[in-house]
């Protein structure tokens, strides 16, 4: 029997993460990645160099392969159409994908099947900027480029109306969206196959700083089984609608006044689902290339009562192997995942898991192992 070769588009941490979650399995993998120094592309074997956003590449690095699948959501959305043409599986598909793509095309389906958003409309000039703002209550909002953002970039908390000039200079539509009075941040993580079978992981909450995801704790503290129940519910609801394949985060604002509304969709793995590796019975990597390749999904009940992920960040200490000696001796649990990228400042480098019954305890480990490895805590 020969086992199927999964095309991942885009060669970062996820992509090396999904390929290594497909390793028990015996699946193979072909990567498209554009360079040779990409964490994916150090430890998958079938590497192929090249740029995504060339059509004639895509269908090029397509062939021999099963089904193509992505670590990002920026393969243009008419490439992906013709690869289908081409009979090509694609997954998630560019009718479901698009809606991670854009956030217009997003927030104009989610009105649709009326799914819980903040008000929003797409905005023309700085003075339009100024007619959403009355609309809704006043300075301040939020404006988002609508491709091409992530991890704080093409983001702005505008303030005044002269705060809004900068968002239009890049010369792509605009989308305003109400500051939303919350409480937190949570993710709601689902996985679905394309026959319909679909599991849904804890609902987790998200902490972050800058703009950049820091913590995730899961499941969210406090959170009431209803509330959780429905956030679970919208995002298989939401994959179903949009018909998506492989991993969905749903990123949701928890109101001040017990409401949830929808603030991003990624269709892919997700910053927000990293605990899983380490947390639950099935990580979304594993769950992911399961729904791709068509396969039963598997439990994403979690292994502990709490798992807390931390981002590793570059700082001003480069050498983080060093490192491993004191936070291995201190934490023997620890579960470190290193992606082999050079270290800058602010970037995300890895991340950390650890688990247990305590969550302070769990909390402070996690933090520490982080801070230490980035160099802010040397103790």
């Amino acid at each position: 029997m020969t086992f199927p070769v999964v095309g991942m588009v885009g060669g970062g941490q996820l992509a090396r993460m999904t390929h290594e979650a497909g390793i028990p399995l015996g699946i193979r993998f072909k990567l498209l990645s554009d360079t040779p120094q990409d964490s994916a592309a150090q430890v998958v074997s079938d590497v192929v160099i090249g740029d995504y956003r060339d059509l004639e590449t895509l269908r090029a690095f397509a062939r021999g392969c099963d089904v193509i699948t992505f670590d990002h959501e920026h393969v243009p959305t008419e490439h992906l159409r013709a690869l289908e043409a081409d009979g090509i599986p694609v997954r998630p598909g560019p009718d479901a994908l698009v809606h991670a793509q854009d956030k217009g095309v997003m927030r104009a389906k989610l009105d649709e099947i009326g799914a819980p958003s903040p008000r929003h409309r797409i905005v023309s000039d700085p003075d339009d900027v100024t007619a959403f703002a009355d609309e809704v209550g006043g300075f301040p909002v939020i404006l988002k480029t609508v491709r091409g953002g992530y991890d704080g970039k093409g983001v702005w908390f505008v303030r005044t109306p002269q705060d809004a000039e900068a968002p239009f200079k890049a010369g792509v539509p605009v989308l305003a969206e109400e500051k939303v009075d919350f409480v937190r941040e949570l993710a709601a993580n689902i996985v679905r196959s394309p026959h319909g079978q679909a599991v849904a992981y804890p609902v987790v909450e998200s902490r972050q700083v800058d703009g950049v995801c820091d913590t995730v704790i899961a499941p969210a503290p406090d959170l009431s089984e209803e509330l959780g129940g429905e956030a679970q519910a919208l995002a298989l609801r939401i994959a179903q609608e949009l018909g998506v394949t492989g991993h969905l985060a749903v990123e949701l604002f928890e109101t001040t006044d017990g409401r949830i509304l929808v603030n991003e969709l990624a269709m892919r793995p997700h910053n927000s689902g990293h605990w899983t590796q380490d947390g639950a019975v099935t990580s979304q990597f594993a769950n992911h290339v399961r729904a791709v390749l068509d396969l039963p999904l598997g439990d994403p009940r979690p292994r502990a009562r709490w798992t807390v992920m931390a981002n590793v960040l570059g700082g001003d200490y480069p050498d983080m192997y060093a490192a491993y000696l004191h936070c291995m001796a201190h934490d023997p649990q620890l579960k470190i995942h290193m992606y082999g990228k050079d270290v800058k400042h602010g970037r995300k480098v890895g991340h950390v898991n650890t688990y247990g019954d305590d969550l302070d305890d769990v909390l402070e480990r996690a933090r520490h192992a982080a801070d230490y490895l980035r160099g802010t805590v040397t103790e």
